[in-house]
């Protein structure tokens, strides 16, 4: 796949775990094991990023 592609993509699934995140924990609370969860996989996703991208 084209690098420009692949970051492009990369890019969108981490927003959009940064929203579903945020609206976890405006709903349950920033403790809750879901929004723990949602932080964990972007925490994956961002040092996806930091990995390949620096």
């Amino acid at each position: 796949m084209n690098k420009s592609i692949e970051k492009k993509l990369l890019m969108l699934r981490i927003e959009v775990k940064r929203i579903i995140m945020y609206k976890k924990a405006e709903f349950l609370g920033i403790t809750h094991p879901s929004v723990v969860r949602s932080s964990q996989r972007l925490d994956s996703l961002l040092n996806r990023v930091q990995g390949i991208y620096s």
